[in-house]
């Protein structure tokens, strides 16, 4: 399909979904929901539909920019507040209520439409995050695409771990090699923790040096093509740390397949939740699996559906989500296990492919 043809039907979805929230405007100043309306990359525009106008505005950095990208919507160049420009075109266009997306839109914002805008504006959830989250097969094969970079870049960089190497350093190596082989950088900050600080989910890498049994936690990701990709592995180095690790480990991968067997369309995030947290609960690790176990990836690294307790979500095909246990045991070590998936009728696809089994690296 054309990116005019797959831009226009998003735009078209997105008018559906004003005719059922009972609102004849919208308007963003998120730049994921604006690049997957509009195709624009950049980090400042605001976006202005109604059942008849699609308008895109930004400033002069980004008007250059927007004339290569933007697909089905008119550029408009403006001086001043976006917001405040997306209420006067509101206000000119008749427009009675204007809706937003509450969880990525500010009070600033909405108030800078109100100054000069005199209709309603509605808060109505998930008007363009709803629509992101089932991916076509140009957004699969992207994601595809970044997860295969960036599981080049750990094969590699695995061959020439050393003894002393602080998780900083590898970390560094990672974002490097990410940007060197074609990606736009990392998909977030990527997470390199070694011995007892892999027990932090979501550490910062600092100056531990890498020793003989400590545990190395690798949770990295880059985004190529706009699309992210997220993955985790965890291993030990020169020498195994003890029997806990192995029995540690065993469980995780065990609540990590029981996750994956539970995917399928229909089946309720929280349901796959439980079917990971139930194996590692009766193991007796329940108390040190605190985190959900997976969310959505694609234009954004965190995205919905959510795969936790608290998810009212129900999988559909195309969905792709992570799927990541963890069991972590405080001055010890930890253990995490992600890959990324996509959902299908009967089950799921792996995006993900580095092998799980334990694996003892070497200097």
């Amino acid at each position: 399909m054309a990116m005019a043809d797959v831009f226009a039907r998003r735009l078209e979805a997105l008018r559906k979904k004003l005719a059922v929230a009972e609102a004849d405007g919208f308007v963003s100043a998120a730049p994921p929901d604006n690049e997957y309306l509009t195709g624009f990359d950049g980090t400042t525009s605001v976006v202005v539909v109604t059942a008849q106008e699609a308008l895109f505005l930004c400033d002069s950095r980004y008007t250059e920019q927007a004339g290569e990208q933007v697909q089905g919507y008119a550029v408009e160049e403006v001086k001043g507040g976006l917001m405040k420009a997306a209420g006067e075109r509101l206000e000119g266009m008749g427009v009675e209520t204007v809706a937003f997306e509450p969880a990525c839109t500010t009070v600033a914002q909405v108030k800078a439409v109100e100054e000069v805008f005199h209709g309603a504006t509605r808060p109505v959830a998930d008007m363009v995050a709803s629509l992101r989250m089932v991916k076509s097969a140009g957004e699969l094969a992207r994601i595809e695409a970044a997860s295969a970079l960036a599981e080049g870049v750990l094969a590699d960089l695995l061959d020439t771990l050393t003894l002393g190497v602080t998780e900083r350093e590898l970390a560094a190596r990672f974002e490097y090699e990410f940007k060197t082989r074609g990606a736009r950088g990392a998909s977030f900050d990527t997470i390199v923790l070694f011995g007892p600080r892999s027990t932090l989910p979501h550490g910062q890498p600092g100056d531990t040096p890498l020793g003989p049994g400590h545990a190395v936690l690798l949770d990295f990701g880059c985004r190529l093509d706009g699309y992210c990709s997220d993955l985790t592995r965890t291993y030990v180095y020169d020498t195994m740390p003890g029997a806990w690790f192995e029995e540690v480990y065993e469980v995780t991968l065990a609540a990590q397949r029981a996750g994956l067997e539970a995917i399928r369309a229909g089946v309720a995030c929280r349901d796959v939740d439980q079917a990971a947290r139930t194996v590692i609960a009766e193991a007796g690790h329940g108390e040190h699996f605190g985190h959900g176990l997976g969310h959505g990836v694609g234009l954004e690294v965190h995205e919905g559906p959510r795969l936790s307790f608290e998810s009212d979500a129900v999988l559909e095909a195309g969905m792709v989500v992570t799927v990541e246990p963890g069991v972590y045991l405080p001055g010890r070590g930890g253990v995490r296990i992600e890959d990324l998936v996509v959902v299908t009728e009967k089950g799921c696809r792996l995006l993900s492919h580095s092998p799980k089994e334990l694996k003892v690296l070497k200097g």
